[in-house]
């Protein structure tokens, strides 16, 4: 399973009753799991954090955005942090296997909707980022709600990627992107009367200033506080232990020393355990001496591949050829994916470094997709078995079953098909990086296509087998047509990449 954290930043910290029916809206989508929400008072800021499946963590920070459309208005909105929107910022991080193009993927999809929807302007940033002065997010809320508002639509930078050319009145704009984990850490330099030193302090670890590349921050005051507040978007290169050595080293220049920090939303646990290895001088550390990670290797959970290949091999109907040609297809995807990242970089590669790039991105929404049908196709079985079960002892139950039936057969049908549809995509995929890609995994690009082709024409297998059954066969004629048609895409592709792969082996 492909699981992916969603950390959505809503402009709202006072009213507890607001931040609940946000976090509730997230949570009422089946599969989202909220794991903590933060609000802050002083900055009118909350941060929910929530994980998901990738098929569904889409559809539950769409769930959070349209709430914060109908209870927050940012004409009335005031705080210390910067904002730009209700919902101020979406990013996407990919966690246990998923992928920084799946984040791209969803971010895309996420933004169109928002836009079509609910009629707000979509900036995507980092990552998901369609220009280089929208990597920066700070580059992307500048001006803030009203200068956005004043701007919008004037200049290439102001012009959304989804949406209308103009703010939503009370909602704003959003910026949704996809990024590695990021910490929030804020730490303490004793009452506002140091607000001065909290702002040099700043200065100096901002990256962008010449201090730390992986940090930015920002002097506030917090609660008659002063506060340096930064995002630590690296730990594995700027670790959290260092960036509180650099804050005493340059607040105890001016006289000052650190009371305290918090950490804001979730942090990984290996970031922590190396602040403290490095506070108690702990040598040669490993995870491997936590408890608690043993424990949890020993007790988790999720189906590995050797079950998925032992569950196909049992006596049972499913899964079935039909899960298993999605799931060969969502290989084969996998396969274009890496050979598109091994691409993506290299000076060699430059000119279709672009294209590279968004293959790779289409490349895993399509793994993405041939994964959930490997679900669906053994689903789809069971209503045609359900169908086949009802009883037939009157005219009119037998009327009944011949019509469930066909209905069930016809959307067993539909189910491969659009797994099919989906390998030929992707062996077409297969192809372009079979032609363009690095010369060095061009085996790999073969066996992608030469999958995908065998995973479309197994699907078209299933399309056929249940039009085959249907009572009335004429409601099928178009499913197999198609069917075929996906098997000539699929089978061009795997062919003329077959011949690129001889090529590039004979050479």
């Amino acid at each position: 399973m492909k699981l992916i954290e969603c950390v959505p930043n809503f402009s709202e910290g006072r009213r507890p009753e607001i931040v609940a029916a946000i976090r509730d809206a997230i949570a009422g989508v089946a599969g989202a799991h909220v794991l903590d929400a933060s609000a802050d008072a002083s900055h009118n800021r909350c941060v929910i954090t929530f994980v998901a499946p990738i098929d569904v963590v889409a559809d539950a920070a769409f769930a959070g955005i349209r709430e914060a459309v109908h209870l927050i208005d940012l004409t009335s909105h005031s705080g210390e942090h910067p904002r730009m929107g209700a919902t101020d910022v979406v990013p996407f991080i990919p966690l246990e296997g998923a992928t920084m193009e799946d984040c791209i993927a969803l971010a895309r999809q996420l933004g169109e909707r928002v836009g079509r929807e609910l009629q707000i302007p979509v900036f995507l940033y980092e990552r998901a980022a369609t220009r280089p002065d929208r990597e920066n997010l700070a580059d992307v809320r500048r001006g803030e709600f009203e200068g956005i508002r004043d701007e919008i639509g004037t200049t290439p930078q102001r012009t959304p990627d989804f949406g209308p050319s103009k703010v939503h009145p009370t909602a704003g704009t959003v910026a949704i992107g996809a990024r590695p984990f990021l910490v929030a850490y804020n730490v303490y330099l004793g009452p506002a009367s140091n607000m001065p030193v909290a702002k040099d302090v700043a200065k100096a670890l901002r990256g962008s200033s010449g201090g730390l590349r992986y940090v930015k921050a920002m002097g506030f005051e917090v609660d008659g506080q002063a506060q340096v507040s930064m995002n630590l978007v690296d730990t594995e290169k700027t670790p959290l232990h260092r960036v509180f050595d650099v804050v005493r080293m340059e607040a105890e220049a001016h006289g000052v020393s650190p009371t305290w920090s918090e950490i804001v939303g979730l942090v990984p646990e290996r970031a922590l355990f190396a602040a403290a290895a490095r506070h108690v001088q702990l040598r040669d550390f490993s995870t491997e001496i936590v408890l608690e990670r043993k424990v949890r290797e020993a007790m988790s959970g999720g189906e590995s591949l050797s079950g998925f290949v032992g569950s196909v091999a049992s006596p049972s109907p499913t899964p079935g050829g039909g899960s298993v040609t999605a799931h060969a297809g969502a290989l084969a995807a996998a396969l274009a994916q890496m050979v598109a990242g091994l691409t993506v970089g290299r000076k060699k590669y430059a000119s279709v470094d672009a294209e590279m790039r968004d293959i790779a991105v289409r490349a895993a929404a399509l793994g993405t997709a041939l994964s959930a049908l490997v679900a669906r196709d053994a689903a789809a079985y069971a209503i045609v078995y359900a169908a086949y079960k009802l009883p037939a002892d009157t005219d009119e139950q037998q009327r009944v079953k011949a019509a469930r039936v066909d209905d069930a057969l016809i959307h067993a049908a539909e189910v491969p098909l659009e797994t099919a549809r989906a390998c030929a995509d992707v062996a077409e995929l297969a192809l372009s990086v079979a032609e363009r890609g690095n010369t060095n995994a061009a085996s790999d690009a073969g066996v992608a296509a030469l999958l995908a082709a065998a995973g479309c024409v197994g699907a078209a297998y299933n399309v056929r087998i249940n039009v085959a059954a249907l009572g009335d066969k004429s409601r099928g004629t178009a499913l197999s047509e198609e069917a075929t048609r996906q098997v000539g895409r699929a089978r061009t592709a795997a062919r003329k990449a077959e011949g690129i792969v001889e090529t590039a082996i004979g050479g």
